[in-house]
This record gives structure tokens, C-alpha cells and sequence, in this order.
């Protein structure tokens, strides 16, 4: 199984990005797959969640109502859409993806099995 997060980049405060992360190997098809982000000399966070069964969503109170993460399964990719970025969501985010994982498990990044690379967003003031 591998996961490749891709969209990073640099934007101005107030702007948008969509991150992606396409899973290869397995289908998305039980569990969940999340997106965490880790800015300089902070612990990494959890950022949101989409689980397969009901496509139910979950997010940090940070990007509530700014951020959504969505997916295409003929394509077998999570998306997260950003907007209203601010210069504190600046960070690598990290795509992760677990099939056996249970609800109270779905916002601690150690619970998830697999990982994508890391993609650089950097929010400019």
C-alpha cells in the first residue's frame, strides 16, 4: 500500500489549496483516511478524517468550516480542500490511512498504519 499526498505550495492568507492523496495498492473500501499536518517545532495535529463507511467527516476545531476533505472513489484519492488559509496552517501535512481503525481512534495519528510523504503548505501574511 502506498500514499502519495500531493498540492503543497505556497499561498497568500486568505487563499486556497487542494491537497490530494492517492492510495495505491489497497482499496479504499473499510476504515478511514485522514490528513494530519506538522508545522516547525510543533507536535504533529490532526487536521480532518473521512470514514468510508457512511463517508462520515471529522475535523479539528482549527479548520472547521474552512476545510473539507472529500474523495473520489473511481479514483481512489482523498481530496482536502482549503480555504480561508491563515499563516498558522502553515505546516507539512501528512496523509494517513488505516482499514481496521475504530471511531475513537480516528484522530490519533499512531492508531493509522500507513503514510504518505508529507506535502510543504506554506501561508504567507
Amino acid at each position: 500500500v502506498q500514499l502519495q499526498a500531493s498540492g503543497g505550495g505556497l499561498v497568500q492568507a486568505g487563499g486556497c489549496l487542494r491537497l490530494s492523496c492517492a492510495v495505491s495498492g489497497r482499496t479504499f473500501n473499510s476504515g478511514a483516511v485522514a490528513w494530519f499536518r506538522q508545522a516547525p517545532g510543533k507536535e504533529r495535529e490532526f487536521v480532518a478524517a473521512l470514514r468510508r463507511s457512511g463517508g462520515y467527516t471529522y475535523y479539528a476545531e482549527s479548520v472547521k468550516g474552512r476545510f473539507t476533505i472529500s474523495r473520489d472513489n473511481a479514483k481512489n484519492t482523498v481530496y482536502l480542500q482549503m480555504n480561508s488559509l491563515k499563516p498558522d496552517d502553515t505546516a507539512v501535512y501528512y496523509c494517513a490511512a488505516d482499514w481496521g481503525i475504530i471511531l475513537s481512534d480516528i484522530r490519533r495519528g499512531a492508531a493509522y498504519d500507513y503514510w504518505g510523504q508529507g506535502t510543504l503548505v506554506t501561508v504567507s501574511s
